[in-house]
């Protein structure tokens, strides 16, 4: 086996976990892709000969791009018209078997995505790679060539703000039951039940792409008001799916989605809705088992 052969191997193990990193930091599949893709030309290109760890040096690089893309892309975002909410990613809504389980247990829910976007990149550096993917603080300071120290403040004061956000239910079977009473009362046009399945304080954010924006609604009756306004035209066409790993909705087929609602459950009720229409943010949606 030739040494590109054998980086080319190292490279495509390493994959699924430089793609999660990504992920994590980016709130984007797409741009997710880019940079990992940009870490193997950076790889090919690169003297590997003192290397030690090809795993520990692409992480290294993934997240160092990922960084320069948040600086970018925060400047960019000032011509973002609309809500911006990450992309998501679907799953068909599976039995809960133990491996099923596990794959929900590694994946990034939306609610978290949208908290992560509130805070600075380094911050959310931080706190993406020691609270979700557990490397060390001597690796993430050499990563954004900062102090142990440093790393460890910043990925506490990211922390501080997530702990403050609701933390979702975590049963899958809890959740389920609570979107089931949200469809039925969508299904039925019932306004009481509507509001005993939302939380007082609910939000509903739309992501309508860059250039379209529809200001987020907040409490319960307002988000109950704009549901039965708009559920005959689109109810029919909700399929239950797996959104970041939590249950959510899809509207319209997987060749052609109009749009995907995730939903955040919090203490038995739907304490967020973010709907996500921006087609630049489903073209990668292919149902996956």
């Amino acid at each position: 086996m030739s040494n590109r052969d054998w980086l080319a191997e190292q490279f495509e193990s390493a994959r699924p976990r430089l793609q999660s990193v990504a992920y994590g930091m980016l709130s984007s599949v797409s741009e997710a892709e880019d940079a990992v893709q940009e870490a193997w030309l950076r790889l090919d290109r690169s003297d590997t000969e003192t290397v030690k760890d090809v795993r520990t040096w692409l992480t290294t690089v993934v997240a160092r791009i990922c960084l320069d893309m948040l600086r970018v892309r925060k400047r960019r975002r000032e011509d973002y018209v609309g809500t911006w909410l990450p992309e998501p990613i679907v799953q068909q809504a599976a039995e809960d078997g133990p491996e099923h389980q596990a794959e929900l247990a590694d994946s990034i829910g939306l609610a978290l995505l949208v908290v992560l976007e509130r805070l600075n990149p380094p911050e959310r550096l931080a706190f993406v790679l020691h609270d979700i993917f557990g490397l060390p603080f001597d690796e993430i300071g050499q990563i954004m060539d900062r102090s142990t120290d440093a790393a460890r403040q910043l990925a506490s004061r990211a922390r501080r703000r997530v702990q403050t956000a609701p933390q979702p239910e975590s049963n899958i079977a809890v959740q389920r039951q609570v979107v089931a009473a949200f469809l039925q009362a969508a299904h039925s046009g019932d306004f009481d039940a509507l509001l005993k399945v939302l939380a007082p304080e609910v939000e509903l954010r739309f992501d309508l792409g860059p250039d379209l924006a529809h200001k987020p609604l907040a409490g319960a009756e307002s988000v109950a008001r704009h549901v039965l306004a708009t559920a005959p035209r689109f109810i029919s066409f909700a399929k239950p799916v797996l959104v970041n790993g939590s249950v959510g909705l899809m509207f319209g087929t997987t060749d052609e989605p109009i749009s995907v609602l995730g939903l955040t459950v919090v203490d038995g009720h739907i304490a967020a809705l973010d709907l996500i229409v921006d087609p630049a943010k489903l073209r990668h949606l292919g149902i996956k088992s």
